[in-house]
């Protein structure tokens, strides 16, 4: 059994001029991203792998579940290539994991996040938002083999306002 969650950053910054990987959490994103963390806990496997795209808004997200979490920041493993907006690619790096691992968590982006949730979960997501958080299980022994999955649980933060 294989089990990968999805989280994709949370609302980022437009104040400042910077380059798309430097935009850093608006208020709302650092908010949102506490918000969903404390919810997830309990739907959290207690081993697992953590992935973030290198993308300042992703890795912030990454930081503040950790924190609430009580992950060691030092568990957190940073992948230039999460930063992708493409599914294929995405598809590509999370195919390309260990199979030592049962669980990964990555934190990563749109559109690639609702495209894969949307090619392996059995329920359709229109989009899943800033800081959306999904859980998908594959009846699998192997990550280069992942294709159809359940949808175990979905967390967005407007359905905990």
């Amino acid at each position: 059994m294989k089990n990968l969650i999805l989280i994709r950053h949370g609302k980022s910054s437009w104040d400042a001029p910077l380059d798309d990987k430097q935009r850093p959490l608006a208020r709302r994103g650092i908010q949102d991203a506490h918000l969903v963390a404390n919810h997830a806990i309990v739907f959290l496997p207690k081993t697992n792998i953590i992935w973030s795209s290198t993308a300042k808004r992703a890795s912030e997200t990454a930081i503040i579940f950790a924190q609430n979490l009580m992950w060691p920041l030092e568990s957190i493993q940073y992948k230039d290539d999460l930063y992708t907006f493409d599914a294929n690619k995405l598809e590509s790096v999370i195919k390309s994991c260990s199979d030592d691992y049962e669980n990964v968590i990555l934190f990563g982006h749109n559109e690639a996040i609702t495209e894969l949730v949307n090619k392996f979960g059995d329920v359709f997501i229109d989009n899943v938002p800033t800081t959306g958080f999904v859980s998908i299980s594959f009846n699998t022994n192997n990550w280069s083999s992942i294709s159809e999955g359940k949808v175990l649980k979905t967390i967005f933060p407007r359905d905990l306002k």
